[in-house]
C-alpha cells in the first residue's frame, strides 16, 4: 500500500529505485527544492507547473550566487582594502542629512 504523507508515488517510482528525497537532503534549500520538482515533473499531472517552480527555485539561487559572490568592483572590498569606512548608501545619507536638519532647525 502507498504511503502518501512518507513515501508518496511521485518521489518513489523513479526506475532507478532512489526516492528523491535520498537526493535532495543533501543540497540546499533552493537546488533541493528545484530537484524536488524536476524529480516528480513527469509523474504528476502538471508537467509544466512542476518545471515552472523548478525554474522558480533555480532563478532564486541564482540571484542568491549573484548577491554573494565576490566582486572587485564592490565598495565594501574596496573600502577594506583602503582601510576606509564603508562608504553610505543613499538611504544613509539620507538619514544624516534629515537628523542634520532636525538638529540645526
Amino acid at each position: 500500500m502507498a504511503d502518501p504523507v512518507n513515501h508518496p508515488p511521485h518521489y518513489t517510482s523513479h526506475p532507478s529505485g532512489i526516492e528523491c528525497i535520498q537526493i535532495t537532503e543533501h543540497m540546499g534549500f533552493n537546488l533541493g527544492n528545484a530537484m524536488k520538482y524536476i524529480w516528480r515533473a513527469d509523474l504528476k499531472n502538471d508537467s509544466v507547473e512542476d518545471l515552472k517552480k523548478a525554474q522558480w527555485y533555480i532563478e532564486r539561487e541564482l540571484a542568491k550566487k549573484a548577491k554573494t559572490a565576490p566582486a572587485i568592483e564592490d565598495d565594501a572590498i574596496i573600502a577594506s582594502l583602503m582601510n576606509t569606512p564603508e562608504p553610505l548608501s543613499d538611504a544613509q545619507e539620507y538619514q544624516v542629512h534629515k537628523g542634520a536638519r532636525e538638529y540645526h532647525g
